[in-house]
């Protein structure tokens, strides 16, 4: 038996260097986009369009920098689970979170003056 038998092939995966440009040069773009879309008013979907850029450049630094495009299955399993982990968290948290009757009203510093005054 070789020494290398009980590994898959014993080669790594080898990426080109304008693959990793390329990538670099899409989060670059992505970053000025994400800017860019700050300074635009779209409402309550300002949020949403900066999460999905946000995960698109997630996206690309695991893919590739990661190299989760040419990981085996067990890596990718593991990087599932905590994917579904963390949905579960987020799941459990707006749970929560969007059940409460939220009433937003500011008052100011002037309600917590006379309580501070009450103590001392």
């Amino acid at each position: 038996m070789s020494e290398h038998s009980e590994h898959s092939s014993g080669v790594e995966h080898v990426v080109p260097v304008s693959t990793y440009v390329g990538v670099f040069v899409a989060l670059i773009a992505l970053t000025g986009l994400t800017t860019g879309v700050a300074y635009i008013d779209l409402g309550r979907w300002n949020t949403v369009a900066a999460l999905v850029i946000a995960v698109v450049k997630m996206l690309l630094v695991v893919l590739f920098f990661m190299h989760v495009k040419y990981a085996t299955g067990l890596t990718r399993i593991a990087i599932l689970a905590g994917f579904f982990w963390l949905a579960i968290m987020i799941t459990l948290t707006l749970s929560d979170e969007l059940t409460r009757g939220w009433e937003i009203v500011s008052h100011g510093w002037g309600v917590i003056v006379p309580l501070m005054l009450r103590l001392f």
